[in-house]
């Protein structure tokens, strides 16, 4: 073969390639730590939020406003995320503790849908929070992505971080939120020509600890007197939720402006029209919600003569929950050439649906062998009407604070949580008429047939994924 005709085969190589890298989007997901479905300016109702940047992105694609995760806290819903299962499926029910399990993870055997995509043929990155393993085995690079710089952990400090960078930890001087998106900047100017890119971009905001923040992120709330959702709550700590209330808010504001960093980077590189962006967050939030803050694994911010006893399973100050706050996340995606701008998708949808609906966006197969319980989104999102199960079944089976087996089936009209290791717990919320899930109805008689077909749901639904916990339906 002369060099003429390897010249010319390589040319047709390289735009072949070009052109695979052309027909398939880019696609940046985005997903913060601990935000809630009320923080972010859409939401709808009261809200203190000033997040321009995210409203601008919600309004530009679809706003998924019943967007479910099917565990309130960080390591089973990141799990759950990666792989479209439950928890109890992957045993990892509760956040990874590295001072008990330091040897945990998620199961390398498992394929993730950032290892589908990745099979694909797409460059793929993680930036950001992992808290799927701390052993090397578990090491994101192992599990779907080319490149990874953040934190193998859960939690570390908001300013000056330790942080992982080419397999090395370093010392980073700044705000945490800044540098990850100074990460997730190069990554996307460092993409290669040759082939469509994904990243993952998991910010540890606003998770706790809130400050330091940026002096921009602080101004809007540092004099701010914010309306609490239950501020007549018996016992409620104000002055506490209210200082809070702002600090949160600051970091959410730091998210906001980074999130309009990549956004801006998208555009000047010219790629937003071939970019998908996906933005969500790993689980709500409570602030003062039915007299608790935190998610699912809930505290009470109440005055302490206030504080409820503890019980053999729940120790005092704690309140495992599966409220609404706690499930529900802000989601949202602009997805060029398929959703239209401000498109309000009502369905309820989970974080198992996410691992799907990347493989129709990216074009990726789905591996074999790998059970996926996610449905994809794809139609929905475009805005096409299609036949949708609007019923959620999430689970958490607390282990560390508290020692519960909280599973929950919720309806548009009716929530129903069972805890099988504390009985006395269990709760039915009538939806419709206490959204915010103010009263406990379980024990009203004229709810007797609801609570049975509630339980008749719940349990199948156990049984179908071989939920360790499921009961015995009750005979007939």
């Amino acid at each position: 073969m002369n060099k003429q005709v390897i010249v010319f085969a390589c040319v047709v190589l390289f735009a072949s390639q070009s052109l695979i890298a052309a027909d398939r989007p880019n696609v940046v997901f985005i997903m913060t730590d601990d935000q809630a479905p009320w923080a972010v300016g859409t939401h709808r109702g009261p809200t203190h939020a000033d997040t321009p940047n995210l409203d601008a992105l919600f309004r530009q694609g679809a706003y998924l406003p019943n967007s479910f995760v099917v565990t309130p806290v960080c390591s089973p819903s990141r799990a759950s995320l990666a792989t479209s299962r439950y928890g109890s499926e992957l045993g990892i029910t509760d956040w990874l503790n590295p001072r008990v399990e330091p040897n945990s993870g998620l199961d390398p055997a498992t394929t993730t849908w950032y290892e589908a995509v990745q099979s694909a043929g797409y460059h793929t990155g993680l930036v950001g929070k992992w808290h799927l393993g701390l052993l090397d085995k578990h090491h994101p690079t192992k599990t779907g992505f080319h490149y990874f710089m953040g934190h193998r952990g859960g939690g570390w400090s908001p300013v000056n971080p330790t942080l992982e960078k080419d397999g090395q930890q370093k010392r980073f001087e700044g705000l945490t939120t800044d540098i990850l998106t100074d990460h997730a900047i190069e990554f996307i100017k460092e993409q290669p020509d040759d082939k469509p890119f994904l990243l993952v971009v998991h910010y540890r905001a606003p998770h706790a600890r809130w400050l330091p923040v940026a002096p921009e992120d602080w101004a809007p709330f540092e004099k701010l007197e914010p309306k609490l959702p239950h501020p007549d709550y018996a016992g409620l700590d104000v002055p506490k939720v209210e200082r809070m209330t702002r600090e949160y808010l600051a970091s959410v504001r730091g998210v906001d402006r980074n999130v309009g960093r990549i956004m801006t980077t998208l555009d000047k590189g010219r790629l937003d029209k071939n970019t998908v962006v996906i933005f969500t967050s790993d689980h709500g939030y409570n602030m003062g919600h039915n007299g608790i803050w935190h998610k699912g694994n809930g505290h009470w911010v109440l005055k302490k003569d206030s504080l409820p006893a503890a019980t053999p399973n729940v120790p005092r100050g704690q309140r495992p929950n599966m409220y609404d706050t706690s499930l529900k996340v802000p989601t949202a995606v602009r997805w060029p050439g398929v959703t239209k701008q401000k498109t309000v998708v009502e369905e309820s949808i989970t974080n198992l649906d996410w691992y799907p609906t990347m493989l129709a966006i990216t074009g990726a197969k789905p591996p074999k062998g790998e059970k996926i319980r996610g449905r994809d989104l794809s139609k929905l999102l475009a805005g096409n009407a299609t036949k949708w199960e609007n019923d959620v079944f999430t689970q958490y089976s607390t282990k560390h604070q508290s020692k519960t087996h909280m599973r929950c089936y919720r309806t548009p009209k009716w929530k129903l949580i069972r805890d099988y290791k504390n009985p006395q717990r269990d709760e039915l919320y009538d939806l419709v008429n206490d959204p915010e899930e103010t009263t406990n109805v379980i024990k009203v008689a004229a709810n007797k047939n609801i609570l049975a077909d509630l339980d008749k749901k719940l349990i199948e639904y156990m049984n179908s994924i071989n939920d360790p916990q499921t009961p015995q339906l009750p005979s007939s």
